[in-house]
């Protein structure tokens, strides 16, 4: 599987050979925060992730960081300690194969909307949804 994508000015542009993760809403307030709504998000390990362009990277956490392009500010992907990078669904061109599957950190959902898909929801995190891609 091979995928492409970037970022609203055109200014970072990244490919994926390889398989993604389904796709998980994250509901958490960093989330919320950086994106103005919840986070949908898939998947795929780092060597399988060409990006071109200058990412900036945002330190949000003392284990994650953000990066978004420094020109237009689009969100693109979310870096924890695993051998996974999440890349956010919205910034993949065309159809990425893999749908929405569930949600994470639900208690931290915003007052103003529902989570009313029928999809599995997790009050925090949940490995059982956010599997990684190739068991990493």
């Amino acid at each position: 599987m091979s995928v492409e994508g970037g970022c609203l000015c055109g200014a970072v542009r990244y490919r994926v050979d390889g398989p993604l993760r389904p796709i998980i809403a994250c509901h958490c307030l960093q989330c919320r925060k950086t994106s103005g709504h919840h986070v949908a998000a898939t998947s795929a390990q780092r060597g399988q992730v060409e990006i071109a362009g200058e990412v900036q990277w945002y330190a949000s956490s003392d284990t994650a960081r953000r990066g978004f392009c420094s020109v237009c500010g689009s969100n693109l992907f979310w870096d924890g300690p695993s051998a996974n990078l999440s890349i956010f669904a919205g910034t993949i061109d065309g159809d990425p194969g893999v749908r929405l599957t569930g949600h994470i950190f639900c208690a931290d959902k915003g007052d103003y909307y529902e989570i009313g898909d029928g999809l599995p929801q997790a009050e925090a995190a949940d490995p059982a949804l956010t599997t990684q891609v190739g068991g990493a």
